[in-house]
């Protein structure tokens, strides 16, 4: 694909790139701006995220993973958040598992909810969570799924936010999958929603600690590439990556909204880091923006998912 004059000027104005620079992300390799993030890998994805840097997106929301521990690493994240919510307003955060160390203690939620959130609950933002292999340690996490600042109406449940549909999931190694399963199926096959997003506590892909999950690739990915999943969200592994598109789904790891560990890079990988950090996500009517972004607020990576595969 060829990019216009117009578009050369957006990407270097908005990057700090030089025209060498430029010349090897396009031809294929992945650069660092002066602004400290990743550009995409091809010419069309570099022009496109500029162009949507311009523009307003319909719908916008964070997510992160394994934050429940009510450390430094917790609070400097929240308050990035905050930060970034000031600048950048939305109204949603995903919450993807283990949201309450050590053991899912209920009695723990002010110090490692409600106090590193308080800023963005009073300013109105709905946490949405899912349950982590941690949670499920008091009472099967029972008690979090009750609590009402986790928006949680189920083990496993549905949601809409304008054009996005969201799908939470029971992931940990007793979730009732033959219910859930089929539950997934139709609730996917039924929605209309131009975009699909399902979140989990667990990895499909990852080059972290934990790595892929066989058994979640053989039976989420092929109903996520047979109704038009664009983007997975999980924890787990305490680093931040993102896949490549892969049939039709990009997979986002953002668990390090605490504490961190190492990653690595794997076949799939397009970036992959280890810092504390949360993602923001930007939904426009045929892309979405995904920012990695660390508790600095600096932007270290972004990638564009379409809503038709390319």
């Amino acid at each position: 694909m060829s990019i216009t004059r117009r578009q050369f000027l957006i990407l270097t104005s908005l990057t700090g790139f030089g025209l060498t620079a430029l010349g090897k992300t396009l031809g294929g390799h992945t650069a660092q701006s002066a602004a400290g993030y990743a550009i995409a890998a091809n010419a069309e994805e570099a022009a496109t995220i500029a162009s949507l840097r311009l523009s307003r997106p319909i719908f916008r929301f964070v997510s992160l993973a394994d934050t429940g521990t009510g450390t430094r690493g917790q609070y400097a994240v929240a308050e990035a958040m905050t930060r970034y919510h000031q600048q950048h307003p939305f109204d949603l955060a995903i919450l993807a598992g283990d949201n309450i160390y050590n053991s899912g203690e209920i009695e723990k939620i002010e110090a490692v909810f409600e106090k590193p959130y308080q800023p963005l609950l009073d300013a109105g933002v709905k946490f949405q969570a899912c349950l982590g292999n941690h949670d499920i340690a008091t009472d099967n996490g029972n008690p979090q799924v009750k609590y009402a600042g986790f928006n949680m109406s189920g083990r496993y449940y549905t949601f809409r936010r304008d054009s996005i549909q969201f799908f939470a999931l029971d992931t940990n190694y007793n979730a009732d999958w033959k219910t859930q399963l089929p539950w997934l199926e139709k609730e996917l096959s039924s929605s209309d929603a131009p975009w699909k997003i399902v979140f989990g506590h667990h990895p499909v892909y990852s080059a972290g600690l934990h790595g892929a999950s066989k058994q979640l690739k053989q039976i989420l990915t092929p109903l996520f590439e047979k109704y038009n999943v664009r983007l997975y969200i999980n924890g787990h592994d305490h680093n931040y990556e993102r896949t490549r598109t892969i049939k039709g789904t990009t997979y986002l790891t953002c668990g390090a909204g605490a504490g961190t560990r190492p990653v690595g890079h794997s076949e799939v990988t397009a970036h992959s880091v280890s810092k504390l950090s949360f993602a923001a996500i930007d939904i426009y009517p045929t892309h979405i923006l995904l920012s990695g972004i660390d508790k600095n607020n600096q932007i270290f990576d972004q990638g564009v998912i379409f809503l038709k595969p390319i």
